[in-house]
């Protein structure tokens, strides 16, 4: 069994990280994995190979522009899939989304229509309504996710709650849908020492907010801003820690500084486990997620959530069991959910508690890469 992966994870690229070892274990499933990934033309990368397993390669497309990667991954496929000696064999091309990828995914498979199947991944709540109201570019890939997925031979979710979504609106059948988040390994992240404390770092604060994740307007920090503006009022020594970067960060950084509110901008980092089990509450306020996996992250660690009615939400992260849920950009209840967290202590201490029991509901690791594999073989009913 081969696969072909075509994704944007730009960390693939980089050796120690978890991203690239995840594919490692990937690698493990298959007898070959060939991984194709969006990038720009850059000194070094240009028509380089990278070998990370025995029996992995990954691909950068060194594309001139990002208007070429379709055709730069279409290209690097087709030459991947043609030179293979063994014409009985067949490739499973699995794209990371039903946009681009998939679009470049499903040309390939039209062109070795006999030797390929292809497998959508969707990582984000597309079908969301404020998914195509944040950009032009979002409604472009709209129309392309719907005119893919039908013509996809499977599709792999990362929420029971797209799962439901694709499942109403295409009307495909559940035979055809798998539900398998990307894999978070819940030991690791439990057993891993605390190298950075919130606590220490921000002395001035007794209750700290942390918020990780791409500043893009679908994450809609901005009203967490505006409803920290006010608690501090009340409670001044209370902090905002937004991680991360992203083309909203300068307005962001404008509309905290305007508003005199105790937010601290930080880039990202990779040791967001420290972060997580030092700060007092986790919070998600996006418009939509896919999963929203830095939420079950920061309850591994116990630390308590609040999120917004998005991704996992009443999936895994469940409403004063071991989170609070408020409903999607509404400032108000998003301001007593916070103001209740520091109020009501033994609630905080009883969701604390509960939280880490979220790892009853992951998958362990052998079960997890057994499922995927499981899932790929599926694909030989199809041939």
């Amino acid at each position: 069994m081969k696969v072909l992966m075509i994704s944007t994870d730009r960390k693939i690229l980089e050796e120690n990280s978890e991203a690239r070892q995840r594919m490692v274990e990937y690698s493990k499933l298959v007898s070959e994995l060939h991984i194709i990934i969006f990038f720009k033309w850059k000194f070094g990368f240009s028509g380089r190979k990278i070998k990370f397993s025995s029996n992995g390669l990954i691909y950068p497309t060194s594309s001139w522009s990002k208007w070429l990667y379709i055709f730069s991954a279409i290209k690097i496929g087709r030459n991947i899939i043609k030179k293979d000696p063994t014409e009985m064999d067949y490739y499973i091309i699995t794209t990371q989304d039903p946009f681009e990828c998939g679009l470049a995914g499903y040309i390939l498979k039209k062109l070795f229509s006999k030797r390929t199947r292809l497998q959508l991944q969707i990582h984000t709540d597309f079908l969301n309504p404020y998914f195509v109201q944040h950009s032009m570019l979002h409604r472009v890939r709209v129309l392309i996710a719907r005119f893919l997925i039908p013509r996809a031979n499977r599709i792999r979710v990362v929420s029971e709650r797209i799962k439901k979504s694709l499942a109403s609106y295409f009307k495909i059948h559940d035979s055809r849908i798998i539900v398998l988040p990307v894999f978070i390994d819940a030991e690791r992240i439990k057993n891993s020492p605390v190298k950075i404390s919130l606590r220490e770092k921000y002395p001035q604060f007794d209750f700290i907010i942390l918020m990780a994740s791409r500043l893009t307007k679908e994450k809609n920090i901005g009203m967490a801003i505006e409803v920290i503006k006010n608690i501090v009022k009340r409670y001044p020594k209370v902090g905002l820690i937004i991680v991360g970067e992203g083309p909203e960060e300068k307005k962001l950084k404008a509309q905290s500084s305007k508003l005199k509110a105790n937010v601290i901008f930080e880039d990202w980092t990779d040791d967001l486990i420290s972060y997580y089990k030092t700060a007092s509450l986790f919070l998600i306020t996006s418009y939509y997620e896919g999963y929203g996996r830095t939420a079950i992250e920061a309850l591994i660690c116990g630390c308590m959530v609040i999120m917004t009615d998005v991704g996992v939400a009443g999936e895994l992260v469940k409403n004063n069991e071991n989170g609070l849920i408020i409903p999607v950009n509404n400032k108000i209840e998003l301001e007593r959910a916070v103001l209740k967290m520091i109020n009501d202590k033994i609630l905080h201490a009883k969701l604390s508690l509960a939280s880490e029991s979220i790892e009853i509901r992951l998958p362990a690791k052998i079960s997890y890469f057994k499922n995927l594999k499981r899932s790929w073989q599926n694909y030989q009913q199809d041939i």
